[in-house]
């Protein structure tokens, strides 16, 4: 297995080289140039394995340059004492015919600490292979998961300094906290006057911008991303769905001939890509439900084959999918054109220089095939929190209420009750004002009063790393201008 670029497959790279340079020379994005199918008696097998075991299966096919030792290594030190009851993505069912897979069991309460404590393994693992001894220097722009996801697994690793910006009114108080109390003596937080799309668009340009990349060559650095337009970063996720297709294998032997659904909130479209390549590579998967909140360029995309950013953007109550230029849609274009890098890289400069795209009549056709695009508002989300607590006393935030409230609309619309599994992003204490505002009309002030005053309410568990932050020590609390963010990288790094 090679990587090649969306934009131009003729480049070609190593597993350590695509997750070392995390985007291509031309803006394009790494791919697999092909994918392992495995058979039911392959599933069966991984089955019986942990939640580490599992990890490994299916990271030697796709790090290619990496030993066996290498993987156990990155496999082991990612997944072992960093997630509840060392069970990264356990499966919680709601009734007979829906599952919530629950990704927030980690260091930081969200889905993306499933591939964030894998990432700083693989990307130094990849750097000794490919950097030359150079430092490491992790960017990162945030709509408030993956920022504090990558500050945990990358503080004080040996070697490296991590950068993060977010957008300074879009994330929740609590995503706030989490970020400018992180601790380590090589992180750096920052936030930016925009939105997550101005974050991104920066943190994108400085990665390909001649002259910062000649600085910091002069300084023995090189840039790295965390971002999921990493590979390192996808690779993690697949992950997930191969074990939770292994669990409802376990529960329901009938799954491999039914099938099932998945339905994930999505902003920047990496986490529903890596549910498409686990049914890529043989997971049962029929339809992928891609829910939006009221930012649903990806809605309108699904239904419409039209790409259009040149929209109102919402600030919402479920912040990590307020997301209008969905990076990871460039892999699905790949995929969806048959690999045509020119047309990938038309559609992206039109994106770049109008701010829209619309694809052909053929790939609208897979694409509807596929996936089915569905939002709803932060008063449905609301509503869709209390109706499922009230019905299955089942506790969602304000990103998994969307992805319900999608599932629902689906259902009814569609009358199809096959088996699903629902993607559940974040804890709802990581959301608590909206969440329990959903519930009681009794809410306080205080960010910490609110998370009891919810605990108390709906009898659940405040998890530790939200409890801990109580007394946390603010560290950062810088704000720039997203035409500063060059010269705060530059400041940050002393050169």
């Amino acid at each position: 297995m090679n990587y090649v670029s969306t934009r131009n497959k003729s480049l070609k790279a190593t597993a350590a080289e695509a997750i070392a340079k995390g985007i291509s020379e031309e803006g394009g994005l790494f791919v697999p140039d092909t994918f392992v199918y495995l058979t039911k008696a392959d599933f069966e097998r991984i089955s019986k394995l942990d939640y580490v075991g599992r990890a490994k299966e299916i990271l030697k096919l796709f790090l290619n340059d990496f030993t066996d030792e290498e993987i156990d290594y990155c496999a082991k030190g990612a997944y072992t004492g960093s997630f509840d009851e060392e069970r990264p993505a356990p499966l919680v069912a709601l009734n007979d015919k829906v599952n919530i897979l629950e990704l927030w069991h980690g260091p930081t309460c969200a889905f993306k600490d499933l591939a964030l404590q894998l990432l700083p393994y693989l990307l130094t693992t990849s750097a000794k292979k490919v950097a030359d001894g150079k430092k490491t220097v992790i960017l990162v722009a945030t709509s408030g998961d993956t920022g504090k996801a990558a500050l945990e697994g990358f503080k004080d690793v040996e070697g490296t300094e991590i950068l993060v910006f977010y957008p300074s009114d879009g994330v929740s108080p609590m995503q706030k906290l989490q970020m400018d109390s992180q601790k380590g003596k090589n992180v750096n937080v920052f936030a930016i006057k925009g939105n997550f799309d101005d974050a991104q668009t920066g943190v994108k340009k400085i990665f390909t911008d001649a002259d910062m990349k000649s600085l910091l060559l002069e300084n023995n650095m090189q840039f790295y991303s965390a971002n999921s337009i990493n590979w390192g970063r996808l690779a993690p996720q697949i992950i997930y769905y191969v074990s939770a297709y292994c669990d409802l294998l376990k529960t329901n032997p009938e799954i491999d001939n039914t099938g099932f659904n998945v339905v994930v909130p999505t902003g920047n479209f990496g986490n529903i890509l890596a549910a498409y390549y686990a049914k890529k590579m043989g997971v049962p998967i029929r339809k992928l439900i891609c829910a939006s909140n009221a930012n649903n360029v990806l809605t309108d995309f699904i239904n419409t084959g039209k790409y259009d950013r040149n929209r109102e953007f919402f600030t919402t109550i479920s912040p990590s999918m307020d997301i209008l230029i969905s990076s990871n849609l460039e892999r699905m274009l790949f995929e969806l054109s048959g690999n045509d890098d020119k047309m990938v890289a038309v559609l992206q400069k039109s994106l770049s220089d109008n701010g829209t795209f619309e694809v052909n009549d053929e790939i609208k056709l897979k694409l509807s095939d596929l996936f089915y695009g569905g939002c709803c508002d932060d008063a449905e989300t609301l509503a869709t929190i209390k109706e499922t607590f009230d019905k299955y006393g089942y506790l969602c935030d304000t990103h998994t209420a969307v992805a319900v409230n999608v599932y629902n609309g689906y259902v009814e619309k569609t009358g199809d009750n096959t088996p699903t599994v629902i993607a559940s992003t974040a804890s709802p204490y990581k959301f608590a004002k909206s969440v329990l505002s959903a519930l009681s009309d009794n809410i306080e002030n205080d960010e910490f009063s609110i998370v009891r005053a919810l605990s108390e309410f709906t009898n659940t568990s405040v998890p530790s790393p939200i409890a801990a932050l109580e007394n946390a020590t603010v560290r950062f609390g810088t704000v720039c201008d997203k035409t500063e963010m060059p010269d705060v990288i530059k400041a940050a790094l002393k050169i």
